[in-house]
């Protein structure tokens, strides 16, 4: 009984897929990624690209509901190949069908969270019922899967837009918010001048600021990974960013730490890296010793054998000496004479980095600060942003940081 059920679903589902194919007359609208994006602030956006597809990246915020695993993902597209689109679709509906009432109670659910969590707020009714179903649907093209869920949930009662284009048009406008240009203040000052925390206090104060570490999980250096979450694929990495950039569209001059492209395993944008590097560098210059008590406190909580492990990591440009000398500092519990031979090591490579812009001069404020003190720092920053001063190298004397 149940599978002359799924067998006459199926069949309904064949025909209305092949009826609208072509047309925009499908009860679930088409829309395209700005119109996508712009709902999806406030309405549920269900991937239903197999898991493998979803964990490698995804839309930032999007829910999986794959319509098939990755085993049957692979043998109904092998079927498209060798055999037939109407094979490809018989053999889909033998996964589909068993598998109809659990996804839609399963998008109940997703919209029960959803709505719960107040992203949904302005479609609660004045006692907390849910007034609309809207959700977002996408596949990888926006082709049969999304079509094929589409189906269902509006079949059930839900009100649904899919993706024209599907996940590939959405990593199109990802690439494309990376060629748009960008006003930045761009956040400099050697290793151990607590950039990260001055960013996060900036952020605070209601400035905008794009933390490229944090969507990176990890902080730059070979030590960079120590405390840290796995990092995402490169691609999720960029999803993430052009999220941030989109969010922060229209607000002037957001705030981004001075990095290398390279973040760890990940590359950023190479559009991207340019605008940074022709944005004005706000210089932190933290006296050595103070950057040094900070690396310490910062850095020899962690366990040896992972520092020795990034030491051993950029032995090619540190030297053999200075790796044995390191390392055996380390192991004598001596951490400040290590971290002091890895600090000099740093302070080298980032005034490379620095100064190898070709318009330095006209970029760079040293703004001199004699001890780390987050608070007093962010606050000079912003009062540097209020006095806006001629283009070109400047100095401003140093604050008064010990309180």
């Amino acid at each position: 009984m149940r599978q002359t059920g799924v067998k006459i679903i199926g069949e309904i589902f064949f025909k209305a897929i092949n009826r609208t194919r072509g047309s925009n007359k499908m009860a679930a609208q088409k829309i395209t990624i700005e119109e996508f994006l712009q709902l999806a602030q406030s309405h549920p956006v269900l991937d239903v690209r197999s898991p493998g597809e979803f964990n490698h990246a995804r839309i930032p915020g999007a829910v999986s509901l794959p319509l098939f695993t990755d085993e049957e993902r692979k043998i109904v597209g092998t079927a498209y190949k060798q055999q037939s689109r109407q094979e490809a679709i018989k053999i889909g509906l033998d996964y589909f069908g068993g598998k109809m009432k659990k996804m839609v109670e399963e998008t109940e659910g997703i919209v029960s969270r959803f709505s719960l969590v107040g992203l949904n707020a302005k479609n609660l009714s004045k006692n907390g019922q849910q007034e609309t179903k809207n959700i977002l649907v996408h596949c990888w093209r926006g082709g049969m899967r999304s079509a094929g869920v589409a189906w269902l949930l509006d079949l059930y009662g839900f009100k649904v837009y899919t993706l024209a284009g599907g996940y590939k048009a959405y990593r199109k406008w990802v690439r494309d918010q990376f060629e748009k240009e960008y006003k930045l203040k761009v956040l400099g000052g050697y290793t151990g001048s607590a950039k990260t925390l001055v960013l996060q206090e900036l952020q605070k104060n209601g400035q905008p600021v794009i933390d490229l570490e944090a969507l990176a999980n990890h902080k730059g250096s070979a030590f960079g990974a120590l405390g840290e979450k796995p990092q995402p694929t490169q691609e999720m990495f960029e999803n993430l960013l052009a999220e941030k950039l989109h969010q922060l569209a229209g607000l002037e001059g957001a705030w981004v730490e001075d990095e290398s492209q390279r973040i760890g395993n990940l590359q950023i944008p190479m559009p991207f890296w340019d605008t940074m590097r022709n944005s004005p560098v706000y210089f932190t210059d933290v006296p050595f010793e103070e950057r040094l008590n900070y690396l310490t406190e910062e850095y020899g909580k962690f366990e040896k054998e992972k520092l020795v492990n990034a030491i051993i990591r950029i032995q090619k440009r540190l030297g053999g000496l200075d790796t044995k000398t390191a390392v055996n500092f380390l192991i004598e519990n001596n951490h400040r004479e290590c971290f002091s031979i890895l600090l000099k090591y740093y302070d080298k490579w980032y005034g490379k980095g620095l100064y190898n812009r070709e318009n330095i001069k006209d970029l760079l404020i040293k703004i001199p600060c004699n001890k780390i003190n987050v608070k007093a720092i962010a606050a000079m920053l912003e009062n540097e942003m209020g006095n806006q001063s001629a283009p070109g190298e400047k100095e401003k004397n140093a604050a008064n940081l010990s309180n």
